[in-house]
């Protein structure tokens, strides 16, 4: 909801800096969560205390929490001259603060989503986004209009605004939001029974440490390509702004990465308390076929009007390289999500271990794609040799999440079969890219366009629609 205000008020080379810097955060949000949400729903199935294993996690998450942030400060000023921001370590004392207060209440959410407080849990979320939104409106347009128009509240903006800041607004908005948070969710973290079982500690993490590689694995695949872009684009090309570019078309994506997101936070908790259940394999397979109709339809729907979409975007950001690039994303991201259905095969057998072997494998694929792919040149329309840049950055993603979907697969139907419904499942994918294609090769208007996807969804209804009983006897009443 913010990218159309950043991509109107920043150019492509200030988003770039935050870009960068939230692909920074990614990493060390998974370092300071350790993998203990996924432990703590495994754990609160397995022991009779959901309340110490509540406790357990906060404690834990509160300490590691602690000594990260003042490491952190300790340490600003040679972290910020290390990634190419000596003038700005405020921001290293800033994320610092907001990855802290992230990681602590991650566990308190999973407790809401562990107890089924979808309602709460989504409270909690929706201040958090609207104070973030909020803040974001009153610095980056409100402040600036106040101090050019000389209104009455002018002495007030003053006092708490500076144009010297720039886009660090962006990051203190992020701040206070997390710390209202932590504030709300407070009340679970009270009425805690505050006591710290070592023995249950060294199980769970036992079991999450090799989510923790994993996370971090997965993590590379996801962030790595905004930072390796500035160090391997020419020093000829504003890395900057080309690291602005590719998120903003990341984000462009949103749609597919808000429902798979969404499906995260509800399906994990869902999956462990399903797992006892006869049909429980039935349902998994079930889960994976509506999923994947679902990102299919997204996929098409934002390939399709993709000229509509565009305009989430400032001008700045129109570049000709967008729809091949959101395309390939888009793609990248339906393979993901397949992934995370995937996945419940090595949580609900306890091999997480393999988690950790599958994101390390996507990892490196993503690492050596990178490498070749962004400095690779190739002629653009003008006839002109430059770097593929971000569209190879777009290319690794899609070859990363491709293949350890395939590898996940093929070790889930070894250590954990699932009748998936592959045939509809190939269908529905396989529709999808034809329609893809005939309209990227074509120059139908969108009403043409429009009917295609609307052909597409008829298609979904009908082998979708429950089939009446052939020899059914029908009722006389």
């Amino acid at each position: 909801m913010l990218v159309p205000l950043y991509t109107r008020y920043f150019s492509p080379e200030q988003y770039g800096v935050v870009t960068e810097l939230y692909a920074y955060v990614a990493f060390f949000v998974i370092i300071l969560t350790y993998g203990i949400e996924t432990a703590f729903f495994r754990f609160s199935q397995k022991e009779k205390s959901n309340r110490l294993v509540y406790s357990t996690s906060l404690i834990s998450l509160l300490s590691t929490s602690f000594i990260f942030v003042a490491i952190m400060f300790f340490f600003s000023e040679n972290i910020a001259s290390t990634i190419g921001y000596p003038s700005n370590q405020d921001y290293i004392k800033w994320f610092a603060l907001i990855i802290g207060l992230d990681a602590v209440s991650s566990i308190s959410f999973a407790k809401l989503r562990a107890l089924n407080k979808a309602t709460r849990f989504a409270l909690v979320r929706l201040v958090n986004i609207f104070i973030n939104i909020g803040l974001n409106l009153f610095f980056i347009i409100y402040c600036p209009y106040v101090i050019e128009n000389d209104l009455q509240s002018l002495n007030f903006v003053n006092s708490v605004y500076s144009e010297s800041v720039g886009v660090g607004y962006i990051f203190i908005a992020n701040l206070i939001a997390s710390c209202v948070t932590i504030l709300m969710l407070a009340p679970e973290m009270i009425n805690s029974v505050w006591i710290f079982d070592k023995k249950l500690w060294k199980k769970m993490m036992i079991y999450a440490s090799p989510l923790l590689i994993a996370g971090l694995a997965g993590m590379t695949n996801e962030t790595i390509d905004r930072i390796l872009l500035k160090y391997l684009l020419p020093e000829n090309i504003n890395s900057s702004s080309e690291i602005g570019l590719y998120g903003a078309f990341y984000k462009l994506s949103i749609i597919m990465i808000l429902f798979i997101q969404t499906f995260r936070f509800a399906a994990e908790p869902f999956f462990f308390s399903q797992e006892r259940q006869a049909n429980s394999k039935k349902v998994y397979a079930d889960v994976m076929k509506y999923f994947v109709i679902v990102l299919s339809v997204i996929f098409l729907i934002v390939t399709t009007f993709y000229e509509f979409f565009i305009n989430f975007l400032g001008s700045d950001y129109h570049d000709e390289r967008g729809f091949i690039v959101v395309s390939i994303l888009l793609l990248a991201n339906f393979f993901l999500g397949i992934y995370y259905n995937l996945s419940i095969w090595y949580k609900l057998t306890d091999k997480t271990i393999f988690g950790a072997y599958l994101a390390i494998f996507g990892a490196i694929i993503t690492i050596v794609l990178n490498l070749i792919l962004i400095p690779m040149l190739y002629m653009n329309d003008a006839g002109i040799k430059i770097p593929m840049g971000f569209v190879g950055s777009a290319i690794a993603t899609l070859a990363c999440y491709f293949s350890m979907t395939i590898l996940s697969f093929l070790l889930a139907k070894k250590h954990y079969p699932i009748d998936y419904d592959y045939k509809r499942i190939l269908l529905y994918f396989s529709l999808m890219l034809s329609i893809f294609i005939i309209l990227h090769f074509t120059s139908f208007t969108i009403i043409i366009n429009s009917v295609f996807v609307f052909i597409y969804l008829i298609v979904i209804y009908l082998v979708e629609k429950p089939k009446k009983p052939i020899n059914a006897t029908p009722e006389l009443f």
